[in-house]
């Protein structure tokens, strides 16, 4: 396996706008992801970079995905140890999940095609967010640009 795996979190009590997309939702996906997916997020890496940049409701999360993926690659190589589990989860389904056109409010739908991917985006930042301060410190220690 190329990440170990923590014990799962509770979920937190962020409300959301749409009660389809929830913490639930999330916690239940974080839960069953698998090595593989974490290959598949890292072979999409360029389409999901564009997704992010080119959809006017994500443009700005685009800098955000990068992060995620730097972080990705750098546990992967085995430069940044220590990272739970459940962190490199919930950017694997985040990823995927913006990835993914046909969601639970499809991408087509003009106006609200990202709200969902939206929520999932800040439900997974709300957990990982600690762990992706500490990559960037990291990276600043060592002399990386973050």
């Amino acid at each position: 396996m190329l990440f170990r795996k923590k014990k799962e979190k509770q979920p937190s009590n962020i409300s959301m706008m749409d009660n389809k997309v929830n913490d639930d939702f999330v916690a239940e996906k974080v839960t069953k992801i698998k090595d593989e997916d974490v290959e598949l997020v890292m072979d999409n890496e360029e389409a999901i970079s564009q997704k992010l940049s080119n959809a006017s409701p994500l443009r700005k999360y685009a800098e955000l995905g990068k992060i995620m993926f730097a972080m990705l690659k750098d546990v992967k190589k085995g430069n940044y140890p220590n990272v739970p589990w459940f962190t490199i989860a919930s950017i694997v389904v985040v990823l995927l999940y913006i990835f993914n056109p046909l969601d639970l409010v499809p991408d087509f739908i003009p106006g609200i095609g990202y709200i969902d991917d939206l929520a999932v985006l800040s439900i997974g930042m709300g957990w990982i967010e600690t762990d992706l301060h500490k990559y960037l410190d990291w990276r600043l220690a060592n002399g990386e640009n973050a």
